[in-house]
């Protein structure tokens, strides 16, 4: 995994990508949400917003 995320860094860094950086952060944030509030009361809300 380390390797992975020096890898797009490098990628990113190398070819002036860092636009991607906020849309790989969501993206990860959002999945980090869904899986975290999978099994909880709180999962019907997040549902809804999707």
């Amino acid at each position: 995994m380390i390797d992975f995320l020096k890898d797009l860094w490098d990628f990113m860094r190398m070819r002036k990508k860092f636009w991607l950086a906020p849309i790989i952060i969501v993206l990860l944030l959002l999945g980090l949400l869904i899986v975290l509030a999978e099994g909880s009361a709180v999962a019907p809300f997040i549902y809804t917003i999707f």
